[in-house]
């Protein structure tokens, strides 16, 4: 357990180092490399004072280099900085130490030449004091949690408590193996090892665990990771927490073949989210053809599952309902051969770094042959707010997460039906799943029909009843904008009212040549806006060119469908609130044409579509006469009050506006 004592001396090296060192990534390996120098030296006077033995790193041509010999008082500031640095330099060279270790300190270097830093920096180190690596190794796993930079490739910090969560509910076993294709520091793994150990405790953690057991752990686990600085943190986490040779390797998990033979029963993994730009360029061995970095990792994992694997991967929202062909193939893989649950994450779970809505899809290729159904639980509250601080709170919808899974792993095995009373639990069945061919994995897809089928009229898709298709803009705009009267009218969101129904003017034309890049709207078209203030209908009184923040529909049989009625039901609350579910995105919520084209509304004859219309044009008449009654009823009174008075109705609001200041 960390001590309050070493967590100060930590965060103290961070503050020295941060005028120097403002990178928390760097920081962090400066950190690591000067505690894991000192552990170092900490073994050979442990070996030498208590052992009566012989100093086993620091010997021969090296013994300069001890830890002990940079705090000689005899050595000036600069000469502290300059051996310091040589050390760091050379100690991957040094045959006295074990090769881990020498990785570890390949290409190591000082980043800073400030003699006053270092030795600051040096005293803070030297007053960590271990007898073995596992408190060191709990003072690492401290070092990593505060790190707090986004990796170039879209890879940031899991939340221990997300990690722990996922690990629990694919539950590895001491003799499986288990991978992580894109480890960053190995908190998965350790993750992993750690279940392992309490799973096998009776008095103190793991006691239950064999020798053979033990040495088994130490081969089963497998890290991946393509960043040399990432491969190097992990290989001292997982030193530091009990594995001698940690099978750690720089290795591009998404072009490389050299390990694309080897299969693992357990995968855990929160891989990297963004794709270099131009995309990523795989080998021809993927079962789904990509070149985005969350469709192959996903697939990859998928692939190298063992046929009694296992899989808990963190993915970007867009993995769930993406309708681009590998996204949409990705998930028939899934569906068919090893996806058994969907738990949505709430969209802050990865603040500060990210505010990405995500979900954890968790697989088994055993349990997926058996089963005609995927689970699927949406999480609210992961114990945590959604704040950039992300302070800790009550009433996590985790561990009942756990629990649900957990029993619906169970039906599958026994063979039994389950239901749950859970608002936040659904079992679907898979061909359910496939009706649309697109194999969407949105939970609130599939609660929508519940939902509107109380109509007692026939209901439709709006795909069914309208063409759809979004808007696109032309780059940069500028350059397509004119003020000439022949010029096409531009439609923008601030060209609409929000309790307006037509669209009947622009503030803005572009030319003709903007047209190839944008979609043209005729009068009588609906557009819907997809993004932020989503699903607001309008009808176009104008003809006009739409941006990618509309979609443009178009009513394919106007023998079936009255405008009129089109437009009320487009606004109406229960169309709203289908939105309102399908709507993705953390930050800012989006609509899509796919999305849209898939909401259900109810369709009544022609005659009957206009006699509602009629009847709720009667009833807006009446509100706007009440309004009118109401606003000369509340004029009279003003009247009646002045009148009494004697008195000009501004002295009135005059001598009610003192009034009120003088109560405060």
């Amino acid at each position: 357990m960390l001590d309050t004592t070493t967590r100060k001396n930590i965060d103290d090296c961070r503050d020295v180092l941060v005028g120097k060192v403002p990178d928390p990534k760097s920081q962090i390996e400066q950190i690591t490399l000067a505690l894991i120098y000192k552990f170092m030296d900490d073994m050979d006077k442990e070996a030498v004072e208590k052992f009566k033995g012989k100093a086993k790193f620091f010997t021969g041509e090296y013994a300069k280099y001890g830890w002990r010999k940079l705090f000689d008082p005899s050595l000036s500031g600069i000469d502290m900085l300059s051996l310091y640095s040589e050390a760091l330099e050379k100690l991957n060279t040094n045959p006295n130490i074990p090769e881990l270790f020498r990785n570890i300190f390949k290409n190591a270097y000082l980043p800073y030449r400030d003699p006053s830093t270092l030795k600051l920096f040096l005293k803070h180190i030297n007053e960590f004091d271990y007898s073995h690596s596992e408190k060191l190794g709990d003072a690492f796993e401290y070092l990593l949690s505060v790190m707090g930079s986004q990796g170039d490739a879209g890879q940031f910090r899991t939340p221990r408590h997300i990690i722990d969560f996922v690990t629990a509910c694919v539950d590895p076993q001491k003799n499986e193996t288990v991978l992580d294709p894109a480890c960053g520091t190995a908190g998965f793994l350790l993750s992993a090892y750690k279940h392992i150990l309490n799973q096998n405790t009776d008095k103190r953690q793991g006691d239950k665990l064999k020798p053979d057991d033990r040495k088994k752990l130490a081969t089963n686990f497998v890290g991946y990771d393509i960043s040399p600085d990432m491969v190097r943190l992990s290989l001292a986490n997982m030193y530091l927490h009990g594995f001698s040779t940690p099978n750690i390797h720089e290795y591009d998990t998404l072009s490389s073949e050299d390990r694309w033979q080897e299969t693992f029963d357990v995968i855990l993994a929160n891989p990297p989210f963004m794709t270099p730009k131009g995309g990523i360029r795989p080998h021809k061995k993927f079962g789904v053809q990509a070149n985005k970095a969350e469709v192959l990792f996903t697939d990859y994992i998928a692939e190298h599952l063992s046929s009694k694997g296992r899989a808990g991967i963190i993915v970007p929202e867009g993995i769930i309902f993406q309708t681009a062909g590998a996204y949409k193939n990705l998930r028939k893989l899934l569906i068919q051969e090893s996806l058994i649950a969907v738990i949505g994450l709430p969209a802050g779970c990865f603040n500060p770094y990210s505010g990405v809505k995500t979900s954890i899809l968790f697989l088994d290729k055993q349990l997926a042959k058996k089963s005609k159904n995927i689970l699927f639980i949406k999480i609210e509250n992961d114990g945590f707010d959604l704040g950039a601080q992300r302070r800790e709170n009550i009433n996590s919808d985790l561990p009942q997460a756990f629990e649900l899974f957990a029993k619906f792993k169970e039906s599958i095995v026994s063979d039994k039906a389950l239901k749950f009373k859970n608002a936040n639990a659904l079992i679907v069945d898979k061909e359910k799943i496939n009706e649309k061919n697109d194999y969407t994995l949105l939970r609130d897809r599939y609660t929508l029909n519940d939902e509107v089928n109380h109509s007692s009229f026939k209901l439709v898709e709006i795909g069914e009843i309208c063409h759809i298709q979004r808007g696109g803009s032309p780059r940069p705009i500028e350059k397509f904008i004119t003020t000439s009267s022949d010029g096409i009218n531009w439609i923008k969101i601030g060209d609409t009212n929000e309790n307006a129904k037509y669209v009947t003017k622009t503030k803005e034309k572009i030319i003709k040549e903007g047209l190839t890049k944008t979609r043209l709207v005729e009068v009588d078209d609906f557009i819907l806006s997809n993004s932020m203030s989503f699903g607001r209908p309008y009808i176009m009184r104008i003809p006009g060119a739409i941006h990618d923040g509309w979609l443009h529909l178009r009513i394919k049989d106007r023998e079936a469908v009255d405008q009129d009625y089109l437009y009320e039901v487009l606004r109406s609350e229960v169309v709203k609130a289908q939105y309102e579910k399908l709507a993705t995105g953390g930050v800012v919520r989006n609509l899509n044409s796919k999305l849209v084209s898939g909401v259900k509304i109810p369709l009544p004859p022609i005659e009957i579509q206009r006699k509602i219309v009629q009847e709720i044009e009667a009833y807006s008449k009446e509100i706007i006469e009440m309004k009118n009654s109401i606003s000369k009823k509340e004029m009279q009174i003003r009247n009646k009050i002045t009148a009494i008075w004697g008195v000009k109705e501004e002295i009135l609001l005059m001598a009610a506006e003192s009034q009120t200041e003088y109560n405060k």
